[in-house]
């Protein structure tokens, strides 16, 4: 807070140097009317525009540290709304990086499952459990706000999506993902990964 700024026991002080200047001032007059016949010395006149003068000039003074004190209350409130939402920000996204750092290992494990021989009676028992560690991985993730972006024939977001390739097609309209390469994720909201994908345009 600047040194202008006033405590409010001295605004209280101020506030009643006004009052007892505005009582002087107000004395003065009442006795100048009162002897309204009788000329007024100049003595009594510069008295009266002394007072008058200090007056004001209190008046400017108090007005000027009330402003002081308003802007001061804006300032730490604007100070605690900024450091809240940082606090707010940093429980948000604090997990960014550890969750860039898993997003390969889930997308091995989904390789895994994709290029095996689903066929293989001897791989089952195997691929079964890569698909539950998959899912358990997602749904850890997605207790910390970590979601998955994937598009498949959703209209193509250049905010959430990657196009790889563009691929012309009759069956679905301009712009629509025909096919996700890899899968993107979004941490809270914010995007950690954009999602590849192909996307379609009119066929010439």
């Amino acid at each position: 807070m600047s040194e202008q700024t006033k405590s409010p026991e001295q605004e209280v002080e101020l506030n009643e140097e006004l009052e007892q200047m505005q009582a002087d001032v107000e004395a003065a007059v009442e006795a100048a009317d009162a002897h309204e016949s009788e000329e007024v010395s100049p003595e009594a006149e510069a008295e009266i525009a002394m007072l008058y003068a200090e007056l004001e000039d209190a008046k400017q003074t108090i007005a000027n540290q009330k402003d002081s004190v308003v802007r001061a209350a804006a300032d730490v409130d604007n100070i605690r709304r900024r450091a809240a939402q940082d606090v707010e920000k940093a429980h948000k996204f604090a997990l960014e990086k550890f969750a860039n750092e898993l997003l390969p290992v889930i997308d091995n494990l989904e390789r895994a499952i994709e290029f095996s021989d689903k066929e293989n009676e001897t791989l089952k028992p195997l691929l079964e459990g890569i698909d539950m560690t998959v899912k358990s991985f997602n749904d850890a993730v997605a207790k910390f706000g970590v979601e998955i972006v994937n598009p498949q024939g959703e209209q193509f977001n250049p905010e959430f999506h990657q196009a790889m390739s563009i691929q012309p097609s009759n069956d679905v309209t301009p712009n629509t993902v025909l096919a996700v390469m890899q899968k993107g994720y979004t941490l809270n909201g914010r995007l950690l990964r954009p999602a590849m994908v192909m996307v379609s345009k009119a066929a010439e």
